[in-house]
């Protein structure tokens, strides 16, 4: 029953990232921009950086691929679960 609660909270937890990610490329793509949000913990007053697909295009296209492929890593790990060797 233990494993079972770990096997479900992972794959919601993976699922709802998969969402978050799959809808900043779907806005990223649809409006031209993507926001990359600054995660700073000492510099948190700071305002996120919005990367144009026109203004700043090797930035917009990076922001992009990562997002992407967060997506797909987090479906993945929706698909295979929680794998624990040796248990």
């Amino acid at each position: 029953m233990h494993f079972f609660i770990y096997e479900v909270g992972y794959r919601i937890v993976a699922l709802a990232a998969c969402i978050y990610c799959g809808r900043r490329v779907w806005y990223g793509a649809v409006e031209r921009k993507i926001t990359m949000y600054n995660t700073d913990w000492w510099d948190w007053w700071t305002p996120d950086f919005v990367f144009q697909r026109d203004a700043m295009p090797i930035r917009y296209w990076m922001t992009m691929v990562m997002a992407a492929g967060g997506a797909v890593l987090c479906f993945l790990a929706t698909i295979l679960g929680y794998y624990q060797p040796g248990t």
